[in-house]
């Protein structure tokens, strides 16, 4: 009532009961217990939940607050790192972010396989996006978080051959990737790590883990981002499971990415 700015009589009234009936329900001596009617017209007048009022639950949010605050959906527009990315990747700093990419993950690509890549979408304003977006890159690239980065066999196949989504990506612009990545890994590792799995074995939706504060599905259109510790955990269980079974750990990957270097050459 105190955190409502509530008196007993103008709760009374908000919940259609006499004041005498509520000022009873507030005695400590417990002579009087409420009816299921009051303690919810109260926990609805309150905005609080009717669990909190019985001492059935720590959190005084109702059931609608609660879920409304444990997920959200929000646009995804097609863009270098967008705002929703970048605040994600500030709030947990110092945390071990797991990441199944789309693709490549943007922070790991030169900037001619991001003005390829992105030109149909951005088209002369392209180079400005990148050059925009320099900074951003460069700090998830030397934030103090640890990158888990788990993507099937077949993408790196795929970027080498240039198929599939890569197709018309020139030779030159796949070994020069193909040695970026090389040079991130000698930089980065074992802070940033690289796994390769089976998509024939496993599958995964695009998705980030960020520590224990909340995992991120991307749709396409749009985030999902669930904050809830247990659905949090479930995601965390079966990212796990991506490098226990994965093909090519992150001590390997060095070794496969110079084998698909020498078949692009």
């Amino acid at each position: 009532m105190t955190d409502a700015d509530s008196t007993q009589s103008g709760l009374a009234r908000a919940i259609g009961t006499d004041r005498s009936t509520l000022s009873q329900t507030l005695k400590d001596d417990g002579t009087r217990l409420p009816s299921a009617h009051v303690i919810a017209a109260c926990a609805s007048a309150l905005g609080v939940s009717a669990d909190w009022l019985l001492g059935l639950s720590d959190r005084p949010e109702s059931a609608a607050a609660l879920v409304s605050a444990s997920l959200s959906l929000t646009e995804a527009p097609r863009a270098l790192v967008d705002e929703h990315i970048f605040a994600w990747h500030q709030e947990a700093a110092g945390y071990k972010i797991r990441h199944v990419p789309v693709a490549l993950p943007d922070m790991l690509k030169t900037q001619r396989l991001l003005e390829w890549e992105y030109s149909p979408h951005l088209g002369r304003t392209t180079t400005q996006a990148i050059n925009a977006s320099a900074d951003r890159l460069n700090w998830m690239r030397n934030a103090q978080s640890d990158y888990e980065i788990a993507m099937p066999m077949f993408e790196l196949q795929s970027f080498a051959a240039g198929t599939g989504y890569y197709r018309g990506l020139p030779v030159a612009q796949r070994l020069e990737q193909i040695d970026h990545l090389l040079h991130l890994i000698d930089q980065l590792y074992p802070r940033m790590r690289i796994y390769l799995f089976d998509a024939r074995k496993l599958y995964s939706a695009p998705i980030t883990i960020f520590g224990p504060l909340q995992s991120v599905f991307y749709s396409g259109g749009h985030y999902m981002a669930f904050r809830d510790r247990e659905r949090i955990e479930i995601m965390t269980h079966h990212f796990d499971e991506l490098i226990r079974q994965a093909s090519f750990s992150a001590r390997d990957l060095p070794e496969h990415l110079h084998i698909l270097r020498a078949q692009i050459a």
